[in-house]
This record gives C-alpha cells, sequence and structure tokens, in this order.
C-alpha cells in the first residue's frame, strides 16, 4: 500500500510540476512600421477616412459632404456623391481601411475595401480602391480622393 501511494505521489508531481511552473512573460512583437502609427497627422488623416467611411456605412450625406475637401466635390459630380452617399434604399455595408502610406507633407493614402449588399438575394459586391486625406487647416483633416 505505501509502494502504492509512494509511486502516486512521484507520479503525480512528475505531471503537476509543468502546471505550476512559472510562464515566461514575452512582449508581443512590434508591428512593422510602427513608427509611422504614432505620427499625430497620420492619426489625424486615419480618423479623418474613418469618419468618411462610417458616412458612406450609415449612409450620412450631411455627414460625408462635411468631410470632402472643395477638390473632391468638384470633382466628383451632386449625382454620385447623392448615390454614394444615400443611395435610397438602406442597404448593408461595410469597410475595412489598410495601414496608410504618407504621400507628402500632410497628405496619406489608405487603402480600402468596400462591401455592399444591393439586395436580399444579391452577391455581395466588393470593391477595392483608396482614400486619400489631406490637412486643410490648423487641426482640420478631409477627404480628397473618394473610394
Amino acid at each position: 500500500m505505501n509502494i502504492r501511494l509512494l509511486v502516486f505521489v512521484l507520479l503525480f508531481s512528475c505531471f503537476s510540476l509543468p502546471v505550476f511552473a512559472k510562464k515566461k512573460n514575452t512582449p508581443l512583437p512590434d508591428p512593422p512600421h510602427a513608427a509611422t502609427a504614432t505620427d499625430n497627422d497620420y492619426v489625424a488623416a486615419l480618423s479623418a477616412a474613418d469618419r468618411f467611411l462610417q458616412a458612406w456605412q450609415t449612409q450620412d450625406h450631411e455627414a460625408g459632404l462635411v468631410l470632402l475637401t472643395d477638390s473632391a466635390k468638384h470633382v466628383t459630380s451632386e449625382d454620385q456623391l447623392e448615390k454614394m452617399l444615400s443611395p435610397g434604399i438602406s442597404t448593408p455595408r461595410g469597410y475595412q481601411i489598410g495601414r496608410g502610406k504618407k504621400l507628402s507633407t500632410k497628405r496619406y493614402a489608405f487603402p480600402v475595401t468596400l462591401y455592399e449588399v444591393s439586395g436580399p438575394h444579391k452577391p455581395l459586391h466588393v470593391r477595392n480602391s483608396q482614400i486619400i486625406a489631406v490637412h486643410t487647416g490648423k487641426d482640420d483633416w478631409a477627404v480628397d480622393k473618394l473610394p
């Protein structure tokens, strides 16, 4: 009986030792281009692009127009803006925005993927594009190129 108890205790201690061992706390590696994400201008440009895409997603025509530069409004017809920002029917929409790239001082480009379902029995429409955000004033950023 004592031998069984001794074997049991030895086996239990051998198998439970890894459970009680202290794990090494390894920090996560920095993502590529981590220094870019700490730039205040980058964050402000990303925020403007994201707010515009949220307006597109929620079909908020007024909020989307406020976030456009004058040159973006002149390049795009009013009909195209109307169709893009408020198509009339409620369509499920979503987007993904990727890591941006600095084009020049106060100008950033972000790759975007737009998802839209045009009808209940229609396939998902996926469109890859790019959105460009520019610095327009003291702390103001706006979208200069629509996706």
